[in-house]
């Protein structure tokens, strides 16, 4: 049986990578469960690299 430093370290890993693969935080937390902050805690956590505000699509305004 997994012990729970284990199963975070798991959770983790699945954050990143979905995040990484395209998903936002917001989706993230639908998924989860858990909260905005926790999710952008625990990828901080894992070293994922964050993108900036707006997301892949989001243009400047002037």
């Amino acid at each position: 049986m997994p012990t729970s430093k284990e199963l975070r370290a798991e959770l983790l890993h699945e954050l990143r990578n979905a995040y990484e693969g395209g998903a936002s935080i917001r989706t993230l937390v639908a998924s989860t469960g858990r909260s905005y902050g926790s999710i952008h805690s625990m990828l901080r956590e894992s070293g994922t690299t964050m993108r900036s505000r707006g997301g892949p699509n989001h243009t400047r305004h002037r």
